[in-house]
């Protein structure tokens, strides 16, 4: 097995993966949304999000899982609050509508919530809290899917990885702080990657099909939870927030009726302009920033880092550099470039 990578630009990486998308079935700007997010991942070093999930997206058009020429609706809008049904669209799709909707409501009334049911794959989430932030809002994303992870107390998948992401603007200049979490032990992608990278996984992160630990990526059957029964826990509660008051359960759907709903999403926006402050929140939160990186560093610390700092950080530096990519992802996008006439960059030769 071989760690070796390939090296590509931001922009070309974008573009071949918008140019994939659209071939496997996706509407362009579905396409050109989707490719943005993976390569926002894997800028910020989270490539268990990034573009290796194109073949995966492309497949799920196949099956009929995505339809990549779906029409969002409005289910639902009261006040501050609108569901969405999103019609088996593109994850990115779907949460960025949720993310614009939250906005849009929260300039009118100060807040707003907006649930999307029926998509797919989410992706980062982190990306659609950070659009939040830019708008100068505090924002709060989840989304929720089918079993994939141990329910503490159990050996096969009871829950989700449901993750979370919150995000708070600093002003101008600054980066916004974005808590982007799964909660499991780790995210699916991460085992994805390590499989395509030919590299074992610890044994805490996942079990194989009898509920044992393994530290071969390809056995992974179920994934562990974060810190146990929190992990679980929280898991199940965003499957409340994020599904039931969607109207789209998805764990009791799959353990009772093995019957697969999709995915869901929501996104809340918070207008701090709305509080009546006498100080700016993004204010009082770079000064907040700014106190804890002054905090004493503890033994072999270099420096502290704030929620989102790191991937900022490496979204710069991969945006000089370039991205590197697991040469195994990149030989399945040559092949599905191949097989739909796509151009297949020349960093990938």
């Amino acid at each position: 097995m071989t760690a070796e990578k390939k090296w590509i630009g931001k922009q070309a990486l974008t573009d071949f993966s918008a140019a994939l998308l659209a071939a496997g079935g996706f509407r362009p700007d579905y396409a050109r949304q989707s490719a943005d997010l993976l390569v926002w991942a894997n800028l910020r070093g989270a490539d268990s999000h990034g573009v290796l999930r194109i073949p995966r997206y492309i497949e799920m058009v196949e099956l009929g899982i995505i339809n990549g020429q779906a029409e969002p609706t409005v289910s639902h809008e009261f006040g501050a609050i609108c569901r969405l049904d999103g019609h088996r669209l593109p994850g990115a799709a779907g949460m960025s509508m949720a993310a614009e909707k939250a906005v849009e409501l929260a300039n009118k009334f100060g807040i707003g919530l907006c649930e999307v049911s029926r998509t797919s794959h989410a992706g980062a989430i982190g990306y659609f809290a950070e659009k939040i932030a830019y708008a100068g809002m505090m924002g709060i994303v989840m989304s929720a899917s089918k079993p994939l992870m141990v329910y503490h107390g159990t050996r096969g998948e009871g829950v989700s990885t449901n993750p979370l992401a919150i995000s708070a603007p600093a002003g101008d200049g600054r980066y916004p702080l974005i808590l982007d979490m799964s909660t499991a032990a780790v995210a699916l992608g991460k085992i994805m990657a390590a499989r395509d990278s030919g590299l074992p996984i610890p044994p805490e992160w996942g079990v194989d099909e009898q509920g044992m630990p393994t530290t071969d990526p390809s056995n992974v059957k179920a994934i562990l939870p974060m810190a146990g029964p929190k992990g679980s826990g929280l898991s199940l509660m965003i499957e409340i927030l994020v599904s039931i008051l969607s109207g789209n359960p998805l764990i009791s759907a799959a353990l009772a009726d093995k019957r697969d709903n999709g995915f869901n999403g929501v996104a809340i926006a918070i207008n701090p302009l709305r509080f009546g402050l006498s100080t700016p929140v993004s204010q009082d939160v770079a000064s907040l920033a700014g106190a804890i990186k002054a905090l004493p560093l503890a033994a072999g610390v270099e420096e502290v880092l704030l929620p989102g700092e790191r991937g900022f950080i490496m979204a710069e530096k991969r945006s000089v550099e370039g991205i590197p990519i697991p040469a195994m992802t990149a030989n399945r996008l040559t092949e599905e470039s191949r097989k739909r006439g796509v151009p297949v960059p020349p960093e990938f030769d």
